[in-house]
């Protein structure tokens, strides 16, 4: 079967990872040893401004699960963490002065520190959702990853609201494992696997709360410095409209017209942009769209309606239809195949 290559590779900032050499010590894993057998160095953790392509970190996660036994690796390197690791961004974020501009620095430039995966922010009456979705293509230990990212992101929100904070629902966008206990732990919330996404669900009222701590000028010291980052990768538009993209579309709202009225330009000149790096929106649209529902397929045990009515179908004939036009199988066949299940239907 055929597989895409998304626009451009995408790279992650180490310092979200960086304590994966202390949970292989806790597991009686020698880190050096392990980061030698996937090619990477062990002076690659020495600083967390580092950066490793997404999928190498898949990659490492990947052997790490398998060398330690521990199927929630991912769950454990996540819970070390949290603002601090995210660098530059995670700082900004801290100084922000409510819940809900902090949450909106994130989403808006997270960028800096991972460009594999997109955070997101959706309110919805008296419900907020924060998640976060891998669009990078073809990562191992994708669930991995994302259950570290939405235990960083629990971490955030405690931080930021105290620890009266709770979640009413932690989503994860993958089976659910042999053994949640860790997860119950760790959360204290109620869970649900097999989600549409990976994402905190809570009361959106958290959202008005003040930031008792934050220092706006600071704060002005930092945007500045973001916005000369921002400057210096202006150019790379095509990756940009990608990751918003990859948000729209759990959102229902990735028409081309909506898209372009988010960079606050006319459908024409986000057509003209993309263009002149090589793409259209249309392509963009599919890769995105192809690689959400692998995910979906290889993760969950999402029907094929459901995953259809997640990515705005029809019908799951109509889903059935793109997945082959992309990928050459259906994909009822792509998910027999990836779980080595005897049989394809078409």
């Amino acid at each position: 079967m055929r597989a895409k290559r998304a626009f451009g590779e995408a790279v992650i900032r180490i310092g979200g990872a960086a304590t994966i050499p202390a949970v292989l010590r806790d597991h009686g894993v020698d880190p050096a040893e392990l980061l030698a057998e996937v090619g990477l160095s062990p002076s690659l953790f020495d600083d967390s401004d580092n950066m490793i392509p997404f999928v190498s970190l898949g990659r490492l996660v990947a052997r790490c699960v398998a060398r330690t036994g521990c199927s929630h690796f991912g769950l454990l390197v996540g819970q070390r963490g949290g603002p601090a690791s995210l660098g530059l961004v995670g700082f900004l974020v801290q100084h922000s002065p409510d819940v809900a501009t902090a949450l909106r620095t994130l989403v808006r430039y997270l960028h800096h520190h991972d460009r594999g995966a997109v955070p997101t922010l959706v309110v919805n009456g008296n419900s907020a959702l924060f998640g976060y979705a891998i669009y990078q293509p073809a990562v191992e230990a994708a669930e991995q990853i994302a259950d570290g990212a939405i235990a960083v992101a629990f971490n955030i929100m405690r931080r930021l609201c105290g620890p009266r904070w709770q979640a009413s629902e932690v989503l994860l966008a993958h089976r659910e494992p042999p053994d949640i206990g860790p997860f119950r732990r760790f959360f204290q919330s109620p869970l649900r696997f097999d989600a549409e996404q990976n994402a905190l669900l809570f009361p959106a009222d958290w959202l008005t709360r003040p930031l008792a701590t934050a220092d706006p000028e600071l704060r002005r010291l930092l945007q500045k410095q973001i916005d000369e980052l921002e400057a210096r990768t202006a150019g790379d538009f095509a990756h940009q409209v990608q990751r918003v993209l990859r948000t729209a579309l759990l959102t229902h709202g990735a028409a081309a017209g909506q898209i372009a009225a988010l960079f606050s330009m006319h459908v024409r000149t986000l057509n003209r942009h993309l263009r002149a790096c090589g793409t259209t929106f249309q392509k963009l649209s599919d890769e995105v769209r192809f690689e959400i529902a692998r995910q979906m397929l290889d993760d969950s045990t999402m029907s094929l309606s459901e995953i259809a009515a997640a990515l705005a179908y029809a019908d799951a004939s109509a889903f059935s239809r793109a997945f082959s036009r992309w990928s050459g199988v259906t994909p009822r066949c792509w998910r027999v195949a990836r779980s080595s299940s005897p049989g394809c239907e078409s």
